[in-house]
């Protein structure tokens, strides 16, 4: 046997009659029981004049009235499906309870809550690089708004806009790193959405709303003379010059192979003069013939073989694989002091291009040019479409287009 208790309760949308410093009211859920009344704040303001007390509703004087109003009657429903859910258990409760379990139900995902989640999913998902490079992105955006209550109903195709302008205003930077923010909140927006916090009929992004098209960038590499120079250098691995030089030829040689891959190759690789490795982006294996070239650079580094199944570079050793965080840590610190040590050897030997480790792909492409077939340079390059290929070789072929350019002025 067990005694129901009926709860006499009610929820409505209102506005309380306390104002912020700026003179809003907020609007908030009033839940009354036993005549003894809780409320349970929405997270935003408006003005007196801009409230119709009688249907609970935003007038269509205030800017965001539809906007608002959608968001009002998702909450009410939301908070009267927790009361049903309260009565169903049939349990003892007072207004105080019931604010608690209304509370929880209605609680506000803002665009910064969706954001947390989002970058611990990264985490959780070893996608470490993707995190250090979105983590800022997300920061800069509450910089705009200055507060952490922003909504995604927010994040209109005007303000969007209004944020490229400030990144490019403020923070002087590319054009492709202004996209590769925005791309951000479209990440954002897609995930709001799949969890049910945003209606996807406020997606700010696609045709005739806010498209996102990342502007073409020079990829430039070195000549076939600019590696002879570096080639002549000493192989010396304890200079830390000469190491990342090494460390940048050995890349070249593989068809510019990625830094990533490059450290985590280890001896047990080699077998029968042959590079046998899973590429660690897309996971595909391959197999490559050591080219002599590259089996110079190696030979020096067996002085510090710990086993043969010790990694060829020291970066990472010591290192276990399967701690993911770490291996991402050890390898972003290598690459930006590789980075810093091929600046000042590129200035030593006057090359006067910007260096990195990534360049080591732009001049593969760029000696290679169109004297293999591209099929054969979609296995070298790793790619999974040959259209990417296509479109990355595009940036180094210019003959056709130098030997048209000069058969028109070339009298």
């Amino acid at each position: 046997m067990y005694i129901c208790i009926v709860i006499m309760a009610s929820i409505k949308i209102t506005l309380r009659n306390k104002p912020n410093k700026n003179g809003l009211y907020p609007l908030v859920l009033r839940i009354t029981k036993d005549r003894k009344s809780s409320f349970v704040y929405l997270d935003h303001y408006i003005a007196m004049s801009d409230w119709d007390n009688k249907t609970s509703k935003v007038k269509k004087t205030h800017p965001n009235s539809v906007r608002l109003n959608n968001m009002l009657a998702q909450k009410y429903a939301e908070a009267n499906n927790a009361f049903i859910e309260s009565q169903s258990k049939k349990q003892m409760v007072n207004s105080s309870i019931l604010k608690q379990q209304v509370k929880k139900t209605v609680k506000a995902n803002t665009v910064f809550d969706i954001g947390k989640l989002y970058l611990d999913t990264l985490e959780k998902t070893n996608k470490f690089s993707r995190l250090s490079a979105d983590r800022p992105r997300i920061e800069r955006l509450r910089e705009y708004f200055k507060t952490d209550k922003v909504f995604f109903e927010d994040l209109t195709e005007n303000e969007i806009k209004k944020f490229s302008i400030y990144l490019k205003t403020t923070r002087n930077i590319s054009d492709r790193t202004v996209v590769n923010h925005i791309a951000v909140i479209r990440s954002l927006f897609s995930l709001a959405i799949s969890e049910g916090i945003v209606d996807s009929k406020f997606y700010p992004f696609g045709k005739g709303k806010v498209v996102i098209k990342f502007p073409e960038s020079n990829k430039i590499g070195l000549t076939e003379s600019e590696v002879k120079k570096l080639e002549l250098l000493p192989y010396d691995y304890q200079n830390p010059q000469y190491h990342a030089k090494n460390v940048w030829l050995f890349a070249f040689y593989f068809a510019g192979m990625r830094i990533s891959d490059v450290l985590q190759i280890k001896w047990s690789d080699i077998v029968d003069n042959r590079l046998m490795y899973t590429m660690g982006k897309n996971k595909k294996v391959l197999s490559l013939i050591i080219p002599q070239k590259a089996l110079r650079i190696i030979e020096n580094y067996e002085l510090i073989k710990l086993h043969h199944d010790d990694f060829i570079f020291p970066e990472l050793k010591g290192v276990d694989l399967k701690n993911i965080k770490l291996l991402r840590s050890k390898i972003a610190t290598a690459t930006k002091k590789f980075n810093t040590h091929l600046k000042s050897l590129f200035k030593e030997i006057s090359i006067n291009k910007k260096i990195s480790m990534h360049i080591a792909r732009h001049t593969f492409g760029n000696i290679s040019g169109d004297k293999i077939p591209v099929q054969m340079l979609q296995k070298l390059y790793r790619h999974s479409n040959i259209t990417t290929t296509i479109n990355y070789q595009g940036n180094f072929i210019h003959k056709e287009a130098d030997d048209a350019l000069n058969s028109v002025i070339d009298f």
